[in-house]
């Protein structure tokens, strides 16, 4: 491992990022990584190959940039969100590929960068998400695909020390 890599690498693992998304541990070298597999392998983004990359985790972002440093105002927020909820979370930079990009807009129908998906089902972009987070929807969305929200758990937290 080259001195470069262990900088980062030891950097990103102190913060603790790994646990909210894997491509936090060291998104430099996934993104070097990423570059030389599409240019020796480039992938075709056919509707199976989206339906794998959707349904491989319970949430699923496709973004403009990574977690660590998105490359949009709406990408950003809706990192924050999730974030914000504890929410482990797959992102997909289409910044690296026009064709990925290209690839979900068409899978969807949807016209705009960031994309979720919970549990594979496509929920829209950033002003759902943030609809969702401000009414209170997004705590029940995620409590039915398993996953509690950080929110809702401080404040269960509060209510039973006041208790």
């Amino acid at each position: 491992m080259s001195i470069v890599q262990q900088i980062i690498r030891s950097s990103w693992l102190q913060k603790g990022t790994n646990q909210i998304c894997r491509q936090s541990v060291n998104p430099f070298l996934w993104q070097l990584q990423q570059y030389r597999y599409q240019s020796t392998n480039p992938v075709k983004y056919d509707d199976e190959t989206l339906k794998q990359m959707i349904e491989n985790d319970k949430v699923v972002i496709f973004m403009k940039g990574v977690p660590e440093s998105p490359r949009c105002g709406f990408s950003n927020a809706v990192v924050q969100v999730l974030r914000m909820h504890g929410v482990p979370f797959q992102a997909h930079n289409v910044l690296e590929s026009d064709d990925l990009r290209k690839a979900i807009k068409d899978f969807t129908s949807w016209p705009t960068i960031p994309q979720i998906f919970l549990n594979g089902e496509f929920i829209g972009g950033c002003d759902i998400l943030l609809e969702k987070h401000q009414n209170g929807e997004l705590i029940e969305d995620l409590k039915k695909i398993g996953i509690k929200s950080k929110i809702l758990a401080e404040m269960e937290d509060m209510k039973n020390k006041k208790d």
